[in-house]
């Protein structure tokens, strides 16, 4: 947990994640990295010098045979206070089914961001958390060069003016493998993802093929990340 947390503290202050007196919602999937991200910023919460609120709020969004209970009673284990928002995310979803039969990743995530900002906003949160790492920032940056023609990803803090409240990702930093290592040693709880389109998806694809380049190339890994920050690419603007 200190790595992870050592990450977690960079990116803070690199891109001034969590402010004094803010109320984080962190949405939480059940899944490793949502999980641990639970901990990580309540162990953040104990030594870093400024007071902040963090709350749990997990979207029930109607995939079958989803048992949030896990994610429920960890919370309570680390004193986190939890919330449970039912969206009938599904059933929209399977209304917009692909020809082939796979459901629109694009559109589910849309429609996710929408009920988390709802939440989050009905329990007064200044910014929202998502689990996003490393490795995802990478492979949204190859899926946007592949399939949008466009040099981009997800930036690690951004604020909606419209809806008042900022995006941020405090693992930005951190790699999978980290995190999955971390999450078996504190033998941390995992909720399985009974998404349909779980590890079949452009997503997966890209994670397949980044892995056979860090096979051939390991330094890669740290690299690529890196690029994300480099100022002959300039993507994300670290605030002074």
């Amino acid at each position: 947990m200190q790595k992870i947390l050592k990450y977690l503290r960079k990116a803070d202050q690199d891109y001034h994640l969590i402010e004094a007196n803010d109320k984080v919602a962190i949405g939480v999937s059940g899944g490793k990295d949502s999980m641990l991200l639970l901990k990580a910023l309540s162990e953040y919460q104990k030594f870093k010098h400024k007071d902040f609120e963090i709350i749990a709020i997990h979207l029930k969004m109607g995939f079958p045979n989803m048992d949030s209970t896990i994610i429920e009673e960890y919370c309570k284990q680390i004193d986190i206070p939890y919330y449970e928002e039912e969206v009938p995310i599904y059933e929209i979803l399977k209304h917009y089914e692909k020809q082939d039969g796979r459901l629109d990743c694009s559109r589910c995530s849309n429609l996710k961001r929408g009920a988390i900002v709802n939440a989050a906003k009905e329990h007064n949160c200044t910014k929202i958390a998502f689990a996003h790492h490393g490795d995802d920032a990478v492979e949204t940056f190859l899926l946007n060069a592949i399939y949008g023609g466009k040099l981009s990803t997800f930036q690690p803090k951004i604020y909606y003016a419209d809806n008042e409240i900022s995006f941020i990702r405090p693992l930005v930093y951190v790699h999978e493998k980290d995190i999955i290592s971390a999450v078996k040693r504190l033998e941390i709880p995992v909720v399985k993802s009974t998404c349909p389109q779980d590890g079949n998806s452009r997503r997966q694809d890209m994670k397949e093929l980044l892995d056979q380049l860090y096979k051939q190339y390991p330094e890669s890994r740290k690299n690529l990340l890196s690029m994300l920050s480099n100022s002959a690419i300039h993507l994300w603007d670290k605030e002074s």
